[in-house]
Order: C-alpha cells, then structure tokens, then sequence
C-alpha cells in the first residue's frame, strides 16, 4: 500500500521559513521615535515653568578729548564687568536676590559696532526679571562713573527694562518641533545601526540521509 503525498512525513530540513503577515515594517522604528519625542516635547513646554527676559540698555560715551573708536573697547569692557563678583554685590540689594542665585539669573551682551550694553534678567516672574536687568545695569553705570575722569568716557543708561508680556521659554510648539526632530534623528540612528536581514549569511540545510541508503550514501552526506 503506497501512501499518498498528504500522508507522506515531511522530511527535516526541507521546511522554509514563512514571515508572519502582520509582521510590522522594516521602518517603524522611525514614526514611533517621532511620536515619542514630540510627546515629551508638548509635555515639557507644558509642565515646565515659565521663564521670562527683561533687557536694559546702557551706552559709552566718549569725552571731548577721547578718541571715538575708544568707546568700543571700553563698552566690551563694561559688558564683561557686567557679571563680575563686584557688580552683583552691588546690585544684590535692588535686585532681590543673593550673589549666586543672581549670577544665574543675568547675562550681558555687547556688539563689535555700537557701544551699547545689553543687560538682560531672567526670572520666572516677568517684574523680578526687569528689576534684575535694571539693578545690574544700574550697578555697571555707578562703578564706570568712579573712573570717568581716568578713562574719559562715560556710561549713560540708554533704556530701562520693563516686564515683559510672553515668556521666551518654554514654547509649546518649539518644544513640540525641536522633541519631534530630536526623536527622528535617534529613529533614523536606530535603523542605521540595528542589523539587516538581508547581511545575515544564508546557511544551506542539508536534508538529512533516508532511513534505506547506504552506508556510502550516508557517509557522503556527512
């Protein structure tokens, strides 16, 4: 009696692999990764406390007997001194805050152009940001005017801080954005980086000898 090709037993080494049909595809790493960081950047530009930025405006100005270009040089001067130990000591007092926690809160900016100092205040209450701004600049124009008669020039303040109206961090659709793009550059490092399927060496299956060959048969097999 002969079996029919239902009935005959598979032989071992003779099956192929078959990929399940809900498998995902090979690329979703990357939308998973965007969705992730522009959640965390909403959730962050939401929870997150506001921060607010007052800038108050001084100005160098030259004497009569004092080279204009001097200006320059003397307003880059000012606005490194803006945040040295010195001034902040002095301007802790009208600005609320000790020395290191003002440290933090204050930053000076000049431009190469224009003798102008930019004195800036961050806070998370926009009226204690401009009180820090003018406290500062404020401190900066007293300790230039000690030495106004050595160096013949002279720091005026050009503008006051006043509060400010919008925070500058955090935004929610900066945060968004920037967490979105965040999580597609690590989405695109992770498939750059994880192993192909195509690269993997292919192994050939040897069907193993039937039960009936020979002894000659079985040794060529092995």
């Amino acid at each position: 009696m002969t079996e029919s090709p239902e009935q005959q037993p598979a032989v071992p080494g003779r099956f192929r692999r078959l990929r399940p049909a809900s498998a995902p595809p090979s690329w979703w790493p990357l939308p998973v990764c965007v969705l992730l960081g522009a959640a965390c950047g909403f959730s962050y530009g939401t929870l997150a406390t506001p921060r607010y930025a007052a800038t108050s405006y001084a100005m160098v100005t030259a004497g009569k007997d004092v080279d204009p270009a001097a200006a320059l040089g003397y307003a880059q001067s000012y606005g490194r001194l803006a945040t040295s130990d010195a001034t902040l000591t002095y301007a802790r007092g009208a600005a609320g805050e000790p020395v290191r926690e003002l440290r933090t809160h204050v930053r000076s900016e000049t431009s190469p152009d224009s003798p102008m100092i930019a004195v800036t205040g961050t806070s998370a209450d926009r009226g204690r940001a401009a009180d820090i701004a003018n406290a500062v600049a404020e401190a900066v124009v007293v300790s230039s005017g000690h030495v106004a008669k050595e160096t013949g020039v002279k720091l005026i303040k050009f503008s006051h801080a006043v509060p400010p109206v919008d925070p500058v961090s955090p935004s929610v659709p900066l945060g968004t954005a920037v967490g979105g793009s965040a999580g597609g550059l690590l989405g695109g490092l992770v498939l750059l980086v994880r192993p192909r399927p195509g690269r993997r060496g292919a192994t050939a299956q040897v069907p193993g000898p039937s039960q009936g060959g020979t002894a000659e048969e079985r040794e060529l097999v092995r």
